[in-house]
């Protein structure tokens, strides 16, 4: 990993709807949201986010571990020379991790 890395914190809103059908008795934050709020994550570092465009490839994500209502996220981005990998831990677990790279032209 490089030395340049970012860490932003977020926490996920018990009420949000998206756990009312994801899944009821059992909420879990949907993926498509974690890799969400990776992008927003992204938009708080000019320079990273100028890097991997407006389009990124997400070329790899894993979903290691539940996201539930009132989690803490830390979101690590960690540039590197092949494009932006990224970490989301739930304190020390890690719930998922991908790699971004630039948008290429169409």
């Amino acid at each position: 990993m490089s030395d340049a890395a970012l860490c932003i914190t977020r926490r996920v809103a018990a009420d949000h709807p998206a756990f009312a059908g994801h899944f009821p008795g059992q909420p879990l934050w949907p993926g498509v949201l974690l890799l969400a709020e990776v992008m927003e994550a992204v938009q708080t570092s000019p320079g990273l986010a100028a890097r991997l465009g407006e389009r990124p490839t997400l070329v790899q994500a894993k979903f290691l571990a539940p996201v539930g209502p009132g989690d803490e996220l830390g979101i690590l981005l960690h540039d590197e020379r092949r494009g932006l990998r990224f970490e989301v831990r739930r304190g020390e677990v890690l719930a998922a991790s991908g790699l971004l790279q630039p948008e290429t032209g169409a």
